[in-house]
């Protein structure tokens, strides 16, 4: 696999672009625990590139991630009830952990906080390893995603672009983990896309290590090291497989929308996604 350097682009994206995430059209059949595989033994030839251990309480590093501001209504929303911004009530670093929290308040004609976290403009991959490990929200209502966007997104436009969800999971259907890859030929509003479920035990008790090994070959999603889905590029073009170029990462807490629905359990809040770690290797 080639090893390509860490982009870091000069002039920094447009945080504003065109939806992508719904609730896929096609429901897989209904989700089971697999049986386990063996663990993945770790490739030594890949090396730590690029990670955030969140040890410095605070705020986030402002060198190494952006913030989506606002509902949505921009083009990137995806029917959310949150209004995302920057501050430290809803995106901050506490107990060596990255806290991000969805609050019941008043912002921007919304009845609901949270954050949206993303290395665009500062840092994308073309391949590699990436490692969260995270702890998930639990309640109705909630809707922690861990996933990536092409960097062309502001040139060529969602699904072209290409996005790949390493992690999605809604309050309402509790433990079930959603793995997806999307592209022009392959995608949610076409039923097309590229995806599998299944039920992950304590997901909202416990922290997890979600991981995504990304090659010119394939994308192979795991959890705790047992592989969930496994989407190939079978030689297609970048139609199907545009997962050759680079992707920008994204870490964020919705409140309801198309994939969580509308019905909110309001004693929940505030309810909080914790991150203890992100490591990127090639």
């Amino acid at each position: 696999m080639r090893i390509l350097p860490l982009s870091l682009l000069l002039t920094v994206m447009s945080l504003t672009f065109c939806a992508q995430k719904e609730a896929p059209k096609v429901v897989a059949e209904t989700p089971t625990t697999p049986t386990p595989t063996p663990p993945v033994v770790t490739d030594t030839a890949k090396k730590l590139v690029w990670s955030d251990e969140f040890n410095t309480p605070g705020h986030p590093d402002t060198t190494k991630w952006n913030y989506n501001i606002g509902n949505g209504d921009g083009g990137w929303g995806n029917n959310e009830l949150e209004y995302y911004t920057s501050s430290d009530s809803n995106a901050r670093i506490e107990n060596g952990n990255l806290v991000i929290e969805a609050r019941k308040e008043s912002l921007g004609g919304r009845n609901y906080t949270s954050a949206r976290m993303l290395t665009q403009g500062k840092f994308d991959w073309t391949y590699g390893r990436f490692e969260i490990r995270a702890k998930l929200p639990k309640g109705i209502g909630t809707w922690p995603a861990i996933w990536m966007l092409g960097s062309n997104i502001s040139q060529v436009g969602w699904p072209t672009c290409g996005e790949i969800d390493i992690m999605e999971h809604v309050g309402k259907n509790l433990n079930e983990i959603n793995w997806s890859a999307h592209s022009k030929m392959y995608n949610w509003p076409m039923g097309t896309q590229k995806t599998n479920k299944a039920i992950i035990a304590n997901v909202t008790d416990s922290f997890h290590v979600y991981k995504l090994d990304w090659s010119k070959a394939a994308l192979n999603f795991y959890v705790d090291d047992v592989l969930y889905l496994t989407v190939n590029s079978d030689g297609k073009n970048t139609d199907y497989y545009p997962f050759v170029a680079p992707q920008f990462l994204i870490l964020n807490l919705a409140i309801g929308g198309n994939m969580a629905g509308n019905t909110i359990d309001n004693s929940i809040f505030p309810v909080r996604m914790l991150v203890d770690y992100v490591r990127v290797y090639q």
